[in-house]
This record gives structure tokens, sequence and C-alpha cells, in this order.
């Protein structure tokens, strides 16, 4: 049918034996993932089991480590209830010491309670008291000396409780792991990893520290019962100055008691001494209601007498002075009483009445330096107006005048020539009755009162008093308010100079003058001029400004500001004469056409 055919290359059989193929892959592909999954259950079984291996394991080492640690705390109480005994054993030893000094102590205390506020020293003699202090003194330093050893034994105790500690807590706990740690024998660990030589050696530095630690206790107690010793010895020592104390204290209360008898036996004195005053007080008294004594001389021949016979005369004396009874007896001494009172109160007048006489000389005295201290101000103050005036008026001249009762008496009629001459020269201060004032402007003119002047010549004449009483009597400042706002030209100008001339200080031996501050507002040039210092002062709403200005500044505003006056004035009076020259000008109207009226009239007539 056309050829040979290879039946190895047929398509049929191939496509049969990949079909074969494939279905073999599916079957292998699936017994791999049953393989699998088995052997993922597998693994997670050998899992469990090795977690559950590995938990059993942590329990049993926790258990173990429990039990180690639960062994070693037994044996650390059991070691501290040992200590504890001991401790108690010693607590009991010490209680009957503690005992004996606490009865010790309460017997002090009672004692020292007996003794409260009774003073040991106050009879002892010197030498008691120096022994005293000496024993106080030898006691404190005993003191002193227990409590340095004392000190000592307690730190040597807490020393030797610390090493004690260490032994009982560390060196034989350790040697006890060591020893259980080489007899146990733990299931499942590895003993191969302990070197016995290691062990060794630490045993044999475990027991040269417990030999270290025992000489060293050895030696704290060894210290420790020096220290007991030296402690008794001082409690010894203590006691025996104790001893001495109290003997001291003994001797101490016998002399208060026989100071206590000593003040009682003072008490006494002290009232005996008391009803002795009271008798003698009382015998006083009827001596001196028995009146005046007679003389010493008379009394001398009665001495010899006994109490029974002066009783018995006094007796006969006393029924014979009854006759007198109506008589005052106390004459005699009333009169003696009053003419001591007469001579004292006489004596007391005369010193007040010298007294007197000084007062009044003094009243004198300061009368008349008032009187010469009024006269000098006003000489001066006079003295200085004149210069002053002449000053600011060079062709004019001044003077104050005072005003006194001689005026007034020259006034009077005739009659009071014949009353007492009164000194012109320096009168009394009490005839002043003011000061008047007397100038004039011109070389040669009568001279005015202050009444006579107009308002600028009063402003002037009262600054020349002012700068009168400013040399002499100076003050630090001054201050004016447009002083100079009456003046013209020429007395500003002048009072300008002199102010300048007052603020600078003099030299001058005959009138030495110190500086002055002078303070003046004004609108005027000179003052300006003559200043030092310029403010200027503006008002803007409602606020008050002050400003420092130079002199030419000054000036210039000074300039302007008397520029605007002049044009307010010129204007004021140009207005009324305008209104005078409009009248004249409608009169010469109207005037001239009446004129015209009449020329017109008088040529219609001529027509």
């Amino acid at each position: 049918t056309g050829g040979f055919v290879d039946q190895e290359k047929s398509k049929l059989r191939a496509h049969y034996a990949l079909k074969t193929a494939e279905e073999d892959l599916k079957e292998l592909e699936k017994e791999y993932k049953e393989m699998k999954e088995k052997s993922t259950a597998v693994d997670q079984q050998v899992s469990n089991i090795m977690g559950e291996v590995q938990r059993l394991e942590a329990k049993y080492a926790n258990l173990d480590h429990m039990m180690s640690r639960t062994d070693d705390e037994v044996s650390k109480l059991e070691k501290q209830i040992e200590r504890h005994n001991k401790q108690v054993k010693q607590i009991e030893d010490d209680v009957p010491n503690t005992e004996t000094q606490v009865t010790s102590f309460d017997g002090q205390i009672a004692r020292l309670r007996e003794e409260m506020g009774t003073e040991l020293t106050s009879t002892l003699t010197d030498d008691e008291q120096a022994l005293l202090d000496q024993l106080k003194a030898t006691q404190t330093r005993l003191d002193s000396e227990i409590d340095q050893h004392t000190q000592v034994l307690e730190d040597a105790t807490v020393k030797r409780q610390k090493l004690q500690s260490l032994l009982e807590d560390n060196l034989i706990m350790r040697r006890t792991e060591i020893t259980e740690s080489s007899s146990r024998s733990r299931p499942g660990a590895n003993n191969a990893n302990v070197s016995q030589a290691q062990l060794k050696e630490d045993l044999a530095q475990k027991k040269r520290e417990l030999e270290e630690a025992a000489q060293t206790t050895d030696d704290v107690d060894r210290q420790l019962s020096e220290l007991k010793a030296t402690d008794e010895k001082l409690r010894a020592e203590i006691m025996t100055i104790k001893n001495d104390l109290e003997k001291l204290k003994t001797e101490d209360s016998s002399y208060q008691k026989k100071l206590e008898k000593a003040h009682a036996d003072q008490e006494k004195l002290l009232n005996k001494r008391s009803m002795c005053i009271q008798r003698r007080e009382d015998y006083m008294r009827k001596i001196q209601e028995l009146g005046s004594l007679p003389p010493a001389a008379e009394l001398t021949s009665f001495t010899k007498k006994s109490i029974p016979a002066l009783m018995k005369s006094l007796e006969d004396i006393n029924k014979k002075l009854k006759k007198y009874s109506h008589v005052n007896k106390k004459a005699y001494d009333q009169f003696v009483n009053f003419s001591e009172q007469r001579d004292s109160l006489i004596k007391r007048k005369e010193e007040l009445d010298e007294g007197g006489l000084k007062v009044k000389e003094l009243i004198e005295s300061l009368d008349r330096k008032k009187d010469e201290a009024i006269n000098r101000t006003f000489r001066g103050v006079s003295a200085h107006f004149k210069d002053v005036f002449k000053e600011l008026v060079p062709n004019g001249a001044g003077e104050l005048i005072m005003r006194t009762a001689v005026d007034e008496v020259a006034d009077t009629d005739a009659e009071s020539d014949d009353e007492n001459e009164i000194d012109l020269n320096n009168p009394d201060v009490s005839l002043y009755r003011g000061v008047g004032i007397k100038v004039r402007f011109s070389r040669v003119g009568e001279n005015f009162m202050m009444s006579q002047l107009s308002g600028g010549q009063k402003a002037l004449v009262a600054m020349a008093l002012i700068f009168a009483i400013q040399r002499c009597d100076p003050a630090p400042f001054y201050l004016f308010d447009e002083l100079d706002q009456a003046l013209d030209s020429t007395y500003r100008a002048a009072v300008a100079s002199l102010i300048k001339r007052q603020a600078s200080p003099s030299d001058d031996e005959e009138n030495p003058r110190e500086s002055t501050q002078f303070i003046c507002s004004t609108f005027r040039p000179e003052l300006v001029a003559a200043a030092n210092r310029h403010f200027g002062i503006s008002h803007q709403n409602k606020v008050s400004s002050l400003h420092l200005l130079e002199k030419d500044d000054a000036l210039n505003f000074i300039a302007n500001l008397m520029t605007e006056e002049e044009a307010v004035g010129e204007v004021t009076s140009l207005a009324p004469s305008k209104a005078k020259a409009s009248k004249k000008r409608k009169a010469a109207e109207r005037t001239a056409e009446r004129t015209a009226e009449e020329e017109d009239a008088e040529q219609v007539e001529e027509e």
C-alpha cells in the first residue's frame, strides 16, 4: 500500500504510551501526596513528643531546684533558730545585771528626788568644796572613759557578730553545699564536669578562711574580756566615788539642818527685836504725850531714885496738875512749831523774791536784746533799700521810715511836754506803729508816699524792698511771676541786671554774697536776655509740657509774641478811626448835595 511502515514510530502507539505514562504519573503523584501527609503527621507527633519530653525535663529540673532551695531554707531556718536561742540565752544572762541596774537607778532617782531643791555646797568648807570638785572631775573623766570603752566594746561585739554571721551564713553554708554537691548524684546530670581537684582547693581555701575567722573571733573575745574587766574596774571606781558623794551629801544635810536651826534662831531674834522696837515707840509716844521735857540738868536729880519712888512722885505731880486742867498744856509746843514754820516761810519768801528779781532781770535782758535785734534789722533793711533803689532808679532815691508814737506825740497838745521824755535815737519797740516808704524818681523833686505812686512805681518799690530783705537775710531761691509786667523797658532792664548780680556769688570782704537762684516767668525780652536757662511751657489737650529752649529761640518767641500784640493793638486803634472817616465822608457828601440843590434852585429862580 505504499511501502515499509516502522511500528516503533507509530503515532498511535506513541499516543497510547503517552496516555499510559500520564496515568502512571498521576498515580505516583497521588502516592507521593499520601506519603507526604503521613510524613507531616509523623513529624508532628515527633514534635509533640519532644515538647512533652522537654516539659517533663523542665518540670523535673524545677522540682529539683525547689527541693534544693527548700533544703537551704530549712537549714537557714534551723540556723536562725539556733542563733535566736543563743540570743535569748544571752538576754537571759543579761537580765539580772539589767535588773540590778534598774534597782540602782530607782534608788538614785529616789535619793535625787529627796535631795531636789537643796543647796549641796552652801555649807561646805573650802577643802570639802575642792574635794567635791575633784571628785566631780574624776567622775566626769571616768564616765567619759566608760563611754569610750563601752563604744569600743559595742564595736567589737558588732564585729564579732558580723564575723559569726559570716561564718554561719556563708562559710559553713558553702561547706555544706560543697559536701552536698560532692555527695549528691542527680539523674541525667553529667558528673564528669566537676573537678575533684577544684573542689579540694575550694575546701582548703574555705578552711583557711574558717581558721582566720576563728582566730579573729578569738581576738575579739579576748578584747571583749579585757573591756569587760576594764568596765568592772571603772564601775568599782564609780561606786567608790558615789559612796564618797553620799558621805558628802550626809554631811551637807547635817549642815543644812544646822543652818535651818540658825535661821529659826534668827527669826526669834528678829521677832524679839520688833517687839522691842514696838515698846520703844510706845514709850516715845507716852513721852511726847507728857509735853515738853525739862532740861537735862533737872533730869539728873531723878536718876538716882528708884522706879517706885519715881512713880509716887509722878502721881503727886499729876494730882497737883489737876488744878491747872483748864490750861493748854501743848501751847508751848505749838508756839515752837509755829515759830519754826514762820522762819521757814520767811526764808522761802526771801528765796522767791530773789528768784523773782532774777526773772525780771532776764525778761528785761531779753526785751533789750529783742529791741536791739529789731532796730538792727530795720537799719540793715533800710540801708539795703537805699542801695537797691539807687541801682534800679539811678536818678532817684528812696528810704524806709519807722512810724513811732513820737509822731503821734508831736501832733498832740502841749500838755504832753510834761510827760516822760522819749529816746528819739533808739526808741522802745513798743512805740513802733508801722513802716513807711518815701521815694522820688528824679534828682530834684519832692518825695512821694506809696499811696501817691502809680501801679508800675509801686511794683518797682515792692521789688526794691524784696531785694533789700534778700540782701539782709538771703534765701536759697526766689520765684517771681511776671514781675516786670507793669514796668517799662528801662526799669525792666534795671531789674534784670539787678537779678543777675544778686544771683552771682560775690567775694567782697565787706559784703560777701553766695549764689542765689531766681525763677521768673515773663513775656519781655530783658529778663530772657539776662537769664542762664530758658524754658518754654506749652498747653495742649489740657496737658502742660515743659521744654528747654536756647536763648535765641526764647528771644524769637518773645519778639513774635510782642509783634502779634502790637498788630492786635493797631487793628483795635484803626477800627474807630475808619468809622470816624466814613462818617466824615458821608457828612461831606450830604453837604455837597445840599450845596448842589441850592445852586440849582438859584439858577431856577434866576431863569
